[in-house]
């Protein structure tokens, strides 16, 4: 076939690579390495690019024995003390100092979204992170949704890093959607170790969206994979919505309606076209706010600062303006009434079984 190189859809040892390159005299390379060269070729920021360094190298260390003597031969390489053990140990050396100066600037990244995330639970915004196969359509629902501008493409990995972006939903109620990363099948370790600071975004989600393409007839086999990321960063319990994306691609209604049966709770939806984008958001908005408490408050206008806090972090049901102050109905998180309680009139159903407040019926 005149082959220049052979890739194998498994992982390699080091022994088996060299061994079957030996045998071939050709290139050999696994899965991890093509997908590492993906991700290299992705990489746009200088986040995405430090853990795609950092995945290489750590793949490449027990592939460095008995290079020696070929990058010698080849005149180039790390260092430059001749053949054989000399050369190789000066690699391993330089490798292994990279990888600790690639650590330390990825535990700088860890710390500021750190930050990022403290920030965003000081203002009790709920996260939702859209998590799913590569190329299943995750930036085209962010940007579709809040007009991210993120970039899309019909590739592997068209975009690596995650993106940020705040959404109100059709009740009022805000939240933060996060794009992630793409899943895919044997997925290597050394990524998923390299992307964990932008992986465990995922961890600190309140509800998961988990897009998929249905147009694809291993659609069930790609939630597999994602699923399997989520056991290796412990998120496989949390609260998720299937979101059956590209049905605008699909012919047959009926596999679309065993999918839904079959998923609970899932939604069929075309980013690309918005279809089924409201029925989403609803069941979003109701999922984010299902552990909230209806509440009844009297505000003073002297605390006008509170209305803005329940726009953000609740959801009004009804407002009325008094002489002396604001009477609200709203629905609102449980660690928000309790410091609403220290600051105004505030009591729920749940407490009194009653509505003190002349608000509603």
């Amino acid at each position: 076939m005149d082959a220049t190189g052979v890739i194998f859809d498994d992982d390699l040892t080091p022994a088996q690579q060299r061994n079957l390159e030996h045998l071939f005299d050709l290139k050999v390379l696994d899965r991890p390495a093509v997908i590492l060269d993906i991700f290299a070729r992705r990489a746009k920021t200088r986040e995405g690019k430090l853990q795609v360094e950092l995945a290489q190298l750590n793949y490449l260390m027990p592939r460095l024995k008995g290079k020696g003597l070929m990058l010698s031969r080849l005149g180039g390489g790390i260092g430059t003390r001749g053949p054989g053990e000399t050369k190789l140990e000066v690699d391993r050396r330089k490798i292994k100092d990279r990888i600790g100066a690639l650590e330390r600037q990825l535990k700088r990244v860890r710390k500021y979204r750190e930050v990022q995330r403290k920030s965003r639970l000081r203002k009790q915004l709920p996260g939702v992170s859209i998590i799913g196969y590569t190329n299943s359509g995750k930036s085209t629902l962010l940007n579709i949704l809040t007009d991210a501008g993120a970039f899309v493409e019909d590739q592997l990995f068209a975009t690596l890093d995650p993106m940020a972006r705040k959404v109100v939903l059709p009740g009022g109620t805000a939240a933060v959607f996060i794009d992630t990363v793409g899943f895919i099948n044997k997925l290597p370790p050394t990524l998923i170790a390299a992307f964990r600071a932008t992986l465990e975004e995922i961890t600190y989600a309140n509800l998961l969206l988990h897009l998929v393409d249905v147009s694809l007839p291993n659609c069930e086999q790609q939630i597999t994979a994602t699923e399997e990321v989520l056991r290796e960063l412990n998120a496989l319990e949390k609260v998720t919505i299937v979101i059956w994306n590209k049905i605008d691609l699909l012919p047959d209604q009926i596999v679309l309606n065993r999918l839904l049966r079959s998923h609970v709770p899932s939604v069929a939806i075309s980013a690309r076209t918005g279809h089924g984008l409201d029925d989403l958001l609803r069941m979003i908005e109701a999922h984010l706010t299902a552990s909230f408490k209806r509440t009844f408050l009297r505000i003073p206008y002297d605390q006008f600062a509170i209305l803005e806090i329940l726009r953000q972090r609740a959801k009004i049901l009804e407002l009325h303006y008094e002489e002396t102050d604001m009477k609200i109905e709203a629905l609102i998180p449980s660690d928000l009434a309790n410091e609403l309680k220290a600051l105004v009139k505030c009591s729920t159903v749940e407490e009194d079984g009653a509505n003190d407040f002349g608000i509603g019926k």
